[in-house]
């Protein structure tokens, strides 16, 4: 039997919240995994830590900025994106990350993304997307795949879902992206990629969620999401942004990848003298 190692410190010491452990993530989701690449990013950004903002919204992804011993903001349902853009245009020099779900950023919030699109404000969203409402009981999202059960669509969610690269390409986004949970490497180095890109950026972020979504869905635990992204996710190279929708009812593949890059004017507030 081997001895126990003793660690003086933990990597992500600088930036978490220790004070605010446990967590309140449930056993195999992996909103957790999102927040660690957040974390690892940040670190090697070269950024200051007090030049870094996160802000949130509602929702278990929401509860992130709390962990995060940056300067952080919970912020109402659905608003995370209007008052990132208001820290942005007051303090031009601030690195804004918006980290929420993808109730809040796509339904509630889906208006105030569409116009951070359109406007190519700088704030970098991260969308965890487990496909429901998890923090509220598994309800039918915006993301919800066709055809999946939640406690709101006990026969199977009867509405085609948001494709949100395809949303966000369309709305006019600069960069646009989508990793899984599993893909933390890729993930990590494409939010650093975020922080020295100009503009708005958005990565999505497919996340486990075994008691709100995998239950309802025949996916009992968070591993066997992982697995299911292992098999079926594929690096999209030439696809057409209207065929990144998923469907978990079909073996088809789940495309991720980077899936827009695009220069286009950064939003600035227009200085009016006299």
């Amino acid at each position: 039997m081997t001895q126990a190692t003793v660690v003086e410190s933990h990597p992500l010491d600088a930036i978490l919240r220790a004070d605010r452990m446990p967590h309140i993530f449930c056993p195999g989701c992996s909103i957790g995994i999102a927040m660690r690449c957040y974390a690892q990013a940040v670190l090697e950004s070269g950024i200051p830590l007090q030049q870094h903002v996160i802000v949130s919204g509602i929702g278990c992804t929401g509860r992130v900025a709390g962990y995060m011993d940056l300067d952080s903001y919970h912020t109402t349902h659905g608003r995370a994106i209007p008052f990132a853009t208001g820290l942005k245009l007051a303090n031009p020099n601030l690195m804004v990350t918006v980290f929420s779900g993808d109730g809040d950023l796509s339904a509630i919030g889906g208006n105030h993304l569409i116009h951070a699109a359109r406007r190519n404000v700088d704030v970098k969203v991260i969308c965890v997307n487990n496909f429901n409402y998890g923090m509220t009981g598994g309800q039918c999202a915006p993301t919800t795949p066709l055809g999946a059960v939640a406690t709101t669509s006990p026969y199977g969610n009867p509405e085609q879902p948001f494709n949100l690269p395809y949303l966000l390409a369309a709305a006019g986004a600069g960069y646009v992206s989508r990793w899984t949970s599993l893909h933390v490497r890729q993930l990590k180095q494409d939010i650093l990629h975020c922080f020295a890109r100009p503009g708005f950026t958005f990565v999505e972020v497919l996340s486990a969620c075994p008691v709100g979504f995998g239950k309802s869905n025949n996916i009992p635990d968070g591993l066997e999401e992982m697995q299911l992204y292992r098999e079926r996710c594929v690096i999209a190279r030439g696809v057409p942004l209207e065929n990144l929708s998923i469907d978990l009812r079909e073996n088809r593949p789940i495309y991720i990848g980077n899936f827009v890059n695009r220069d286009l004017p950064v939003y600035k507030p227009v200085n009016r003298v006299g």
